[in-house]
């Protein structure tokens, strides 16, 4: 949630910027365009006014000028264009170079010629000779053309107002429009993305982690419920939604509750009473005088013993009331496998792995579940062997066999009640429905897996986190 929150933070950040330095860049070039045409109309009474000038004055004037310091332009007269190299062209400099030229042109004439371009302080060169600026008094030309700390580019005019005689004129662009590089994103506006996308991801963060918390008590208290643990009231906090359903779990849990009291106490009462009327019915078989009816009745009552035996059995190995407790695994296993084990047991089963830490759960409903597994393996496979990978996430504990493997059409079927593969095997066949409901009662899952080189392996996980 947060990482699509600052994605959309920044999709709107960045769309707002560009929409913000499209209008500024646009006002920008206004003003730019505007300030060129003022600075070539200046140019043009300039060249008027040198140009109605008799020959002998000019000199005298530019002196004056030079002298007087404070105008606008740097002027001189040449014999002929002063050759410099010219900065490499932009967008603003090129549409200030239009937009003089055309303003010269109109003012002056189509046909004049005249060299417009922008130059570096550093390669400006000044008279005939071609001084630098640098070498020149700093009365004559620093009060016009620098700008220090900043040396910005030097727009350059030369035009033509007699026969070898190149009226030449440099000036800076008046501010705010003095550098005309092509600008990025201003550092006023990162440091405002920057700060805001912080600000609205701390916020959210905050309200995330307010609102998921009753869901991360939510989670808690359903994982230690589905293990039999008394659960208290869920406080009913968060926003609307979360109240809602911590509002439902706390009365699911309240049905639930009365509903495994009601079941324990139906069952204790029919093992009761079906106790009585059974051996009541097998003292007066007894009494019976005809062997073969009493045969029959013998033997009904046992297969209806077997049915009452197994029915109650499931109730009882599947709802084991236990506290949880942290449980080492690697005694629980020892204790199921240790009557297997080399040399009383002659090898039948191997262990191969440890558990890395304690699990939450249940130990003797975990040691029952363990021992059908194991049981099973031995009973239809002769020999077992465990495999144990224990991780952060899940305790994972593999039980293979090297017997003939299930069917795979019947690797589900297996877990439901009474379902035996080998009709001649004792047993009631509740042992891996037995153990898949202990385990679905901690979170986990049993699975059946035919291997290639033969056998059957079984896959009992245990997740050590919520999922």
């Amino acid at each position: 949630m947060l990482l699509l929150t600052l994605l959309a933070v920044l999709m709107a950040q960045a769309l707002s910027s560009f929409i913000w330095v499209s209008q500024l860049r646009a006002s920008q070039m206004e003003g730019l365009l505007t300030s060129a045409r003022s600075l070539a109309h200046s140019m043009a009474a300039s060249v008027s006014y040198f140009r109605s000038l008799p020959l002998g004055y000019r000199p005298l004037v530019l002196d004056q000028l030079r002298s007087m310091g404070g105008t606008r332009f740097f002027v001189s007269l040449n014999e002929k264009p002063l050759e410099m190299q010219i900065l490499p062209p932009t967008e603003r400099k090129e549409a200030v170079l239009a937009e003089v030229d055309e303003v010269l042109r109109d003012r002056l004439g189509k046909d004049v010629d005249m060299l417009v371009s922008f130059v570096s302080p550093d390669d400006l060169r000044i008279f005939n000779g071609g001084l630098r600026l640098d070498e020149l008094p700093r009365s004559w030309a620093h009060y016009a053309l620098s700008l220090e700390p900043l040396n910005p580019p030097v727009l350059v005019t030369q035009i033509q107002i007699a026969p070898d005689e190149w009226l030449y004129l440099a000036s800076l662009m008046p501010a705010p429009y003095v550098a005309l590089e092509d600008e990025g994103l201003p550092v006023q506006q990162l440091w405002f993305i920057f700060l805001t996308s912080s600000f609205l991801l701390l916020f959210i963060g905050v309200l995330v982690h307010w609102q998921s918390r009753p869901l991360k008590h939510l989670a808690r208290a359903a994982r230690d419920m589905s293990l039999g643990s008394e659960v208290e009231l869920l406080p009913e906090a968060g926003g609307s939604e979360v109240v809602a359903v911590s509002r439902a779990f706390n009365s699911m849990r309240e049905r639930i509750g009365r509903y495994l009291t009601e079941r324990s106490q139906l069952f204790s009462a029919i093992s009761h009473d079906l106790r009585t009327p059974i051996t009541r019915l097998r003292l007066r078989v007894e009494l019976l005088e005809d062997e073969a009816m009493q045969h029959k009745f013998s033997r009904d009552l046992d297969e209806l013993e077997l049915l009452v035996k197994g029915a109650l059995q499931c109730v009882k190995d599947t709802d084991i009331h236990e506290n949880i407790e942290p449980l080492d695994l690697n005694l629980l296993l020892d204790c199921v496998t240790e009557p297997y084990l080399a040399p009383a047991g002659n090898g039948r089963v191997t262990v191969q792995g440890r558990a890395v830490e304690l699990y939450p759960g249940k130990p003797l409903a975990l040691k029952r579940c363990i021992g059908n597994l194991l049981d099973n393996a031995l009973k239809y496979g002769e020999r077992a062997h465990l495999l144990i990978e224990d991780s952060g996430s899940a305790f994972v504990l593999h039980v293979d066999d090297e017997g003939p493997g299930v069917p795979e059409s019947w690797l589900e079927q297996v877990f439901e009640p009474n379902f035996r593969l080998a009709a001649k095997q004792p047993g009631y066949g509740l042992g891996l429905g037995i153990a898949r409901n202990i385990a679905h009662s901690h979170g986990g899952e049993i699975s059946l897996r035919n291997l290639q080189e033969g056998g059957l392996r079984v896959t009992l996980r245990l997740p050590r986190t919520l999922e």
